[in-house]
């Protein structure tokens, strides 16, 4: 899958793609990124890529040009179809299911704006506006970069155990399940303020639940079902409406739900 970023900050971008899952792909050449800078495509000598709002008003907005030369010139280097994402607060939430969408695009280009915003003609040549959330940061850079690791997640090669990917929260509907490793019981220090001799009330989550101890494979596929089913009922309980279950996990939840929701989570019976 190729990627192509325009960015005014191309250093900050670059810095991120180095490192983990997305930066051994590239290596492997598995992913295509390339990071431009918009600055690249001004025509004047000090390179300017803002200007004063017509109409007056705070801040200052993108000129327009740079955009299209840096759009003509993507096109022109990579022909066929680009699908182009403007990462914009009135942008359509970004959400596991969209990450899927992106995925089957063989070429994405991230659009990056900064300042109050771009001109409002560079949205003729934008094919879908992408928020990740309800809040505002100081350029597209970093959602330019949440978009590029979940939607390079899903590409085959990119991780390396790709059932992994398949049982991350939000791939179903669902929150994952807790995770444990070694060791089995854990003794943990005093938090700060807290007599050292008096027993903590956090002991219990300490050690491991027995079950995956216990080497039934059965017995530990049904209880990270259910952590899972109890875990999103608990915190994220809208997702259950679209979550695909299958018939066990219909059951753990209808048994839950009978409970008054107070099944098992983070380990405690």
């Amino acid at each position: 899958m190729t990627f192509d970023i325009v960015t005014i900050f191309p250093a900050m971008v670059e810095a991120a793609l180095a490192a983990g899952v997305v930066g051994r792909a590239i290596g492997r050449g598995t992913l295509a990124v390339t990071v431009h800078d918009l600055r690249g495509f001004t025509a004047d000598r000090h390179h300017v890529v803002d200007d004063v709002p017509y109409g007056g008003g705070p801040g200052m907005v993108m000129k327009p040009e740079p955009w299209f030369r840096a759009l003509d010139s993507i096109a022109a280097a990579r022909p066929g179809r680009c699908h182009v994402v403007l990462t914009s607060p009135q942008g359509r939430p970004f959400t596991q299911a969209m990450a899927g969408e992106l995925s089957r695009h063989e070429h994405l280009v991230l659009v990056c704006g900064r300042y109050e915003g771009i001109d409002e003609r560079v949205r003729t040549r934008i094919d879908e506006e992408v928020s990740i959330g309800d809040y505002v940061l100081s350029g597209g850079e970093l959602p330019a970069l949440v978009m590029v690791d979940a939607v390079a997640r899903l590409i085959p090669g990119v991780v390396g155990d790709e059932q992994s990917v398949i049982d991350e929260s939000f791939s179903r509907g669902l929150l994952d399940f807790p995770h444990y490793t070694r060791p089995a019981t854990l003794t943990a220090p005093a938090r700060p303020g807290e007599d050292a001799g008096r027993e903590s009330d956090t002991d219990a989550a300490l050690t491991v639940p027995a079950v995956l101890l216990s080497g039934n494979h059965a017995a530990i596929r049904r209880w990270r079902k259910r952590e899972a089913i109890a875990r999103t009922l608990r915190r994220r309980p809208e997702l259950l409406a679209a979550a695909a279950l299958d018939d066990e996990e219909r059951e753990i939840l209808r048994e839950l739900v009978a409970q008054g929701s107070k099944g098992v989570e983070d380990g405690r019976h």
